[in-house]
């Protein structure tokens, strides 16, 4: 999305059930690591079902810009020629990530372990975004950070002609966190070692050791994981079949679940145990949903999900469960605005530091419309459906925030009265084909 795009008002009209087979397009998490792993591989790396979203895309310009060759062909194969572990090459010009915070703290990761510098910028929503959880381990690895505004976008890193290997305990559950010390430590002699408590996505892990990497996972008695990385390895290109978001997916599953009537099968979805904590949390509310055609494809399993309208209850989330659903708690709230009693959401601190205050941005975009919910500050009480309620009919401040857009879109397919969101410009940072996948299935969206 361009920094300066024209904000996009949309209305969600309640109308017929919905009904089809879609798929989603490529995982986000996959997508970024891909590109880079290429990078600093020796080899042409070949990637089916990259995700074309601006984010992912801005990782590929990031890659090119220090020397790899990123191509794609005329039938959606990206290829890209990398120059080695170790072997990128200092940026002419800024590293520009639009609205990607993975793009962004991942790269961060990767030009720490170089001794070049780089500078850094994004978008207005990126740029307020606290970066600090991914500089404070870099800097004990010997990474200079010059930043304008403390540990803020724009800022410029300055990696270790040594990086030196450490051993982090990351303090949050954080997936971005730990791959950024882990790819810092692609260029430290010895072995750099990451501690995290509560274990999260693990794509960097598996596809390291896809590529390559000398890479060990140890799993405690608590659940926590002690991941250690042999630095400076010799990385080989590989082909890569990225499969559906399950965060994507998610959008299609909850409206086929709440609006009266319809049957939805989202093909090809990502079923990553560490990414499925939302199918769990829906099954747990009284969901049909059930997986199909389940299978293996590049190490990770893969199915179909099909869902038919039900009647849902309110449930407890165990904030446990926050890391394998991170990105789902703004669907999960519409849900929880048509189940029968309070859902309950804990352990959501992270939802602080997203593209927006994601906590803050659902309350309000709930409140809005007519649903009761409780913000605290790191946990979200949606009361539920109250009897003779009548949904919908408000105007949802997005704040940049692709989910929340997404979300709120649903919102308005299920109740009784329309619901606009103020932009939907920046939907095209992870799922460019929503609104036409969506009308698809029955969906009616309008220009407000």
């Amino acid at each position: 999305m361009s920094h300066a795009a024209a904000p996009r008002p949309i209305t969600a009209h309640p109308e017929a059930a919905l009904g089809g087979r879609i798929r989603v397009p490529g995982d986000k998490s996959i997508s970024h690591r891909s590109l880079m792993f290429g990078a600093i591989s020796l080899g042409e790396t070949r990637i089916e079902g990259l995700l074309e979203a601006d984010d992912v895309l801005g990782t590929g310009r990031a890659m090119a810009a220090m020397g790899a060759t990123v191509v794609r062909d005329g039938e959606g194969l990206w290829r890209v020629s990398g120059l080695g572990c170790g072997g990128l090459l200092e940026p002419e010009g800024v590293l520009d990530f639009g609205n990607a915070g993975t793009g962004s703290r991942l790269c961060m990761g990767l030009v720490g372990g170089h001794s070049f510098a780089a500078t850094f910028v994004g978008d207005a929503s990126l740029s307020r975004r606290p970066m600090g959880r991914v500089l404070d381990p870099l800097r004990e690895m010997g990474v200079e950070v010059i930043a304008r505004t403390k540990d803020r976008l724009p800022l410029s890193l300055k990696g270790a002609a040594t990086p030196t290997p450490i051993v982090y305990r990351v303090p949050m559950a954080s997936a971005q966190v730990k791959s950024a010390v882990l790819l810092a430590g692609l260029g430290a002699p010895g072995v750099t070692t990451v501690i995290e408590p509560v274990a999260t996505r693990d794509h960097t892990e598996r596809m390291l050791q896809g590529f390559g990497a000398d890479l060990s996972v140890e799993v405690d008695a608590g659940g926590g994981r002690v991941i250690r990385l042999v630095g400076r390895p010799e990385l080989k290109a590989q082909a890569v079949v990225v499969p559906g978001d399950p965060s994507s997916a998610a959008f299609a599953i909850v409206a086929g679940l709440i609006v009266p009537g319809s049957e939805v099968t989202v093909e090809n979805v990502l079923l990553n145990p560490l990414r499925t904590g939302l199918f769990q949390t829906l099954l747990e509310m009284g969901a049909d949903l059930l997986i199909e055609n389940e299978r293996l494809s590049g190490g990770e399993r893969i199915g179909d999900v099909r869902v038919r309208a039900s009647k849902l209850a309110g449930v407890v989330v165990p904030p446990e469960r926050a890391p394998a659903m991170i990105d789902e708690y703004p669907i999960l709230a519409i849900a929880a605005a048509f189940a029968e009693g309070p859902t309950v959401m804990e352990g959501l601190e992270e939802l602080r530091v997203k593209e927006s205050d994601r906590l803050a941005a659902v309350a309000r975009g709930l409140e809005a419309n007519g649903v009761a919910c409780v913000e605290g500050e790191a946990s979200l009480v949606v009361e539920g459906r109250k009897a003779g309620a009548r949904l919908g009919g408000g105007l949802v401040a997005t704040h940049l925030d692709h989910r929340i857009a997404m979300s709120f879109l649903v919102l308005g397919l299920a109740a009784e009265k329309p619901v606009t969101v103020d932009d939907t410009a920046m939907i095209a940072t992870s799922f460019p084909s929503f609104l036409p996948l969506m009308e698809s299935l029955g969906a009616r969206f309008t220009e407000a």
